[in-house]
């Protein structure tokens, strides 16, 4: 018997049409982070838990949403993008159909506060198949739109359970948030956990394509990219992108393709480069590929798959060919040098007498470099050598100096058990780098540029090292890391608080203004703030403060590195920021604005119009030229205990300068 035909519920059919579009959290993610480009957003932060099945959140800050659009901005097929089919010719925008919303709100809880350059306010609202679930609630809000999407597919079980482990869906959202990162230079990303301090993705709107690649996959393969351009007037496209040279491989293909803006796939278009460099990889390895193609928007079908995942484009194969040819004759073109790889010696293959031999192997001149630091350095040649009359009359001096700094030992053996320290000293962990702890814990000090720019060597390759920056780092770490238990520098004679806090209003660096208030007030609020912190502040950090008479005293400073003190014309403003900078009402961010502010102070750095130095002798200890102390005290300690993060080689902390391989290649070619 013939089975009965039945037209099926609305709620039905919009359940099914949502699993096309919506397949898993990232396809919902890539739907709203295009919704966020479309509005003109410049940065977007995305917030993930339970690999976005638990909760997917998105935020910009574009133009917003209409409050008199909330009421149909979750049903089907609403666009502010498209108002007749002959519209999909032109379409330049990422979405046009207007699904994307009213599929999320139909296997999931979905709400969204937005607020529009000209609103008073923001406004809230929640949905429910496609319909608010109440009136949209004004609340204060930031000029943009979040969207929070809460329990993905919780009424479609079996989709739930079919789906891979949290960390898979993770890392599938980072891999869409990455490629747009990537793509979108001009708008800067965030991709972080619920609850979790780091974040998985980060780049700035200030940053350029190779900026956002070296973030992303490292600087191994930023540096080995080509630019990679080409123009085709007769097949109406355009191609924009970075490609790998030669001499970089990986056993996985990085393979970003965006047309017309939209990230997509493109079997096609893929087998065609990987037929290009299998003539010059090794079998098994793959190159990485960014490649943004414009084509003419009639030439371009958008509509062929649910979640845009394709599109179709006229003179395909031509275009293909065209792209095919251009990257052969950039790749025989480049000037990049090639890396060859030799076998091991198979098992049971014959064995030579000449294998044990005890030959000295042959150094090649590019590989040649001086790596003790023993050696002497250009220094010697720069600067003028004490003759022994004045060596021994200096000698005399120092010790017949009374040193007016006198230091306590630490508190050694003193266990913290306070989680926001744990926490602090964790994360300098997690954000450390293992590429660049190699190269700090092993460099070669060859001299300063002056006191903010050093030279520093590791390997074969010569860095402009940032001293200001680094030296900040481990004071930081320092604080943190010996919280608790640092030694104490004494001041003889102790200064008064009160005199430091109208010496440093009376600076350019404190911003005083009259509409700030009168200079006596605000030092005596900064007097009273840290009479009341003092005892925690000397436990803690050994910064001392002592009443002598009727006015509060700076007797004594931690003590971060042996052999080394602070350039003490920045101790007034210094006074002041503990004040107004650091945060004392959270204990954590207290310990961390605390210690940001104390690296900031002790950093060497240059001072216009003046000359910091960072040796006791400031106040009748040994003086010491600040060239030796940067070389002989800062560096070393560098070497011996700073973690760096991961940023310094994109923050221009560590910045290369000259490679000896690369520079033997240019001799060669002179």
């Amino acid at each position: 018997m013939p089975g009965v035909i039945r037209k099926l519920e609305e709620v039905v059919v919009n359940r099914i049409a949502a699993g096309e579009v919506i397949q898993r959290p990232a396809n919902a993610l890539k739907e709203m982070l295009e919704n966020s480009l479309d509005a003109g957003s410049t940065q977007v932060t995305v917030t993930v838990k339970g690999g976005g099945l638990k909760i997917l959140q998105i935020q910009d800050n574009g133009t917003g949403i209409r409050k008199e659009d909330m009421a149909i901005v979750a049903e089907r097929f609403t666009t502010s993008k498209l108002k007749e089919f002959s519209d999909l010719t032109t379409i330049s925008t990422y979405g046009f159909r207007g699904e994307a919303l009213a599929s999320i709100s139909h296997v999931a809880h979905l709400s969204i506060l937005t607020k529009t350059r000209h609103s008073p306010c923001g406004y809230k609202c929640e949905y429910k198949d496609g319909v608010p679930v109440s009136p949209p609630t004004p609340l204060a809000a930031n000029q943009g739109t979040t969207i929070t999407v809460e329990d993905l597919f919780y009424n479609i079980p079996t989709r739930r359970a079919a789906l891979r482990s949290s960390a898979e869906e993770h890392n599938k959202i980072a891999d869409v948030v990455t490629k747009y990162a990537i793509h979108n230079s001009g708008v800067g990303f965030a991709l972080k956990k619920v609850g979790e301090a780091g974040v998985d993705v980060k780049t700035t709107a200030m940053n350029t394509v190779v900026d956002n690649i070296r973030t992303v996959y490292g600087p191994t393969v930023a540096k080995e990219l080509l630019e990679f351009c080409m123009e085709e007037d007769k097949l109406k496209f355009k191609l924009t992108g970075f490609i790998s040279n030669v001499n970089y491989n990986v056993k996985k293909m990085v393979f970003l393709l965006f047309i017309n803006n939209r990230l997509v796939d493109s079997t096609a278009i893929k087998r065609a480069i990987e037929h290009v460099y299998a003539s010059y990889l090794p079998k098994g390895s793959f190159p990485f590929i960014y490649l943004s193609l414009n084509i003419a928007p009639q030439n371009v079908d958008v509509n062929v798959h649910p979640t845009k995942h394709e599109v179709f484009f006229l003179h395909q194969d031509s275009i293909i060919e065209k792209i095919q040819q251009g990257m052969e004759e950039k790749l025989l073109n480049s000037n990049a040098s090639r890396t060859f790889y030799t076998q091991k010696l198979l098992p049971g293959a014959g064995v030579t007498l000449e294998m044990f031999e005890n030959k000295e192997k042959a150094l090649a001149a590019k590989d040649m470099v001086r790596t003790d630091s023993n050696m002497q350095k250009m220094d010697k040649f720069l600067t003028k050598k004490d003759t022994e009359d004045d060596a021994d009359m200096k000698n005399d001096k120092v010790a017949s100096e009374e040193h007016q700094v006198k230091t306590t030992g630490k508190q050694t053996g003193r266990q913290i058990s306070l989680s926001s320290v744990t926490e602090l000293r964790q994360a300098i962990l997690s954000e450390g780098s293992a590429e660049i702890t190699s190269i700090t814990s092993n460099l070669t000090f060859v001299g300063c540029v002056d006191r903010e720019l050093a030279l520093v060597q590791h390997s074969t390759r010569l860095y402009l090292a940032n001293t200001t920056r680094l030296s900040s780092l481990l004071f930081r770490q320092i604080v943190l890391q010996d919280f608790g238990n640092l030694s104490v520098l004494r001041l003889s004679p102790p200064p008064k608080v009160m005199d430091l806090a109208l010496l440093a209003l009376e600076q350019k660096e404190a911003g005083w203004s009259p509409g700030d208030g009168d200079k006596e007030e605000l030092a005596g609020h900064v007097v009273d703030l840290l009479q009341g912190k003092k005892e925690m502040l000397a436990d803690y950090f050994s910064l001392e403060f002592e009443m002598i008479g009727d006015c509060l005293h700076l007797t004594g400073l931690p003590l971060l590195l042996d052999d080394f003190c602070p350039w003490f014309g920045g101790l007034p403003v210094y006074i002041v920021r503990l004040a107004t900078e650091v945060d004392w009402d959270n204990e954590r961010l207290c310990f961390d604005t605390f210690a940001k502010e104390t690296a900031a102070f002790y950093s060497v750095k240059e001072k216009k119009g003046a000359q910091p130095r960072f040796d006791t002798g400031q106040h009748g200890g040994d003086m010491v030229d600040w060239k030796y102390t940067i070389e002989h005290v800062v560096y070393p300690a560098v070497k011996k205990t700073l973690v760096p993060p991961s940023a310094c080689l994109t923050d221009r902390t560590l910045l290369q300068v000259a490679s000896l391989p690369d520079l033997y290649k240019v001799f060669e070619r002179c």
